[in-house]
């Protein structure tokens, strides 16, 4: 993603400490944020609400829905499968690590997160809305070239045969 000015991240964090210090690490890094403290909460602001998010940063243990619950509801919903996941955790432990991953999760980092984790984010994040403009911008430069070569062709054909 070029802008990463115009990068949205949900947070979804059930510590209020640690939700203030990644929005403020986000922000620092000319994020959008938007934090909630449950899984539930961040699938109502995605479906119900509509909210578009370029990530989602959840932590692994939250109550009600855990990280990993979080991530398998979005890896399979057809409406949501396309966002980025990274899995946050106090506890580094290997199995759950590989199961986040093997489970769709983009990556796994550890807490506290720092400004190099935020930083990463950002190979993560896509804008498909970017690419779709830049698509249609290149097949209207085609059409475009198309228009004015075959104009150039008639005109061409035109004086040979007036000659």
């Amino acid at each position: 993603m070029s802008n990463f000015e115009e990068a949205h991240v949900l947070v979804v964090d059930d510590s209020s400490v640690d939700r203030r210090l990644i929005e403020r690490l986000l922000r620092v890094s000319s994020c959008k944020v938007t934090v909630v403290d449950s899984g539930l909460k961040a699938l109502q602001l995605l479906g119900v609400d509509g909210l578009k998010v370029d990530l989602i940063l959840t932590d692994y243990s939250i109550p009600g829905m855990t990280g990993y619950e979080l991530l398998k509801k979005i890896k399979k919903s057809s409406k949501f499968k396309e966002i980025p996941v990274v899995i946050m955790s106090s506890e580094n432990v290997l199995q759950r690590t590989g199961k986040c991953l093997e489970e769709g999760a983009k990556d796994f980092i550890l807490k506290p997160v720092k400004l190099a984790n935020v930083k990463k984010l950002k190979n993560y994040m896509k804008r498909p809305s970017t690419t779709r403009f830049n698509y249609f911008c290149c097949i209207y430069y085609y059409i475009f070239f198309l228009f004015f070569l075959s104009l150039f062709l008639f005109f061409c054909v035109f004086v040979c045969l007036s000659q």
